[in-house]
């Protein structure tokens, strides 16, 4: 029986250590994977060489200055604040400072709060202005 078991152990042994054999199959798949990869690597190519042709291409424009001189000289006009805005942002930063001083536990909270109160006083009271700048 010890005979029969080494023997048998032997022989799964040996076939478990037997290396596989490669199939045909598989070396199809190898050559026409080896076949795409080289069809994709040229497309590669093909397409750097465009896109180095495209990028190579560029165009040179050329100004010439005016031959005669002007003395006038323009300036650009800045737009001028409204009332509306420098009150939101007065009354913003005002608000803001106040509720930062004000509140004892927790200033950054007060400051926020203190500042959105203040802008929306401060851009209430430039909305009245300006209307009553048009109204005239």
């Amino acid at each position: 029986m010890k005979q029969l078991f080494t023997i048998l152990s032997a022989m799964v042994i040996m076939a478990a250590c037997k290396p596989k054999a490669e199939t045909d199959q598989t070396k199809v798949l190898s050559a026409v994977d080896s076949a795409e990869f080289a069809a994709f690597q040229e497309w590669k190519e093909q397409q750097e060489a465009k896109k180095n042709a495209e990028t190579k291409t560029v165009y040179v424009v050329q100004k010439q200055a005016a031959a005669t001189t002007s003395n006038s000289t323009t300036t650009a006009t800045r737009k001028k604040w409204s009332n509306a805005t420098k009150g939101a942002v007065i009354g913003g930063v005002g608000g803001a400072i106040v509720g930062g001083v004000v509140s004892k536990r927790n200033r950054a909270a007060g400051a926020v709060i203190g500042g959105i109160v203040g802008g929306g006083a401060g851009y209430g009271i430039g909305k009245t202005i300006d209307n009553k700048q048009n109204n005239q």
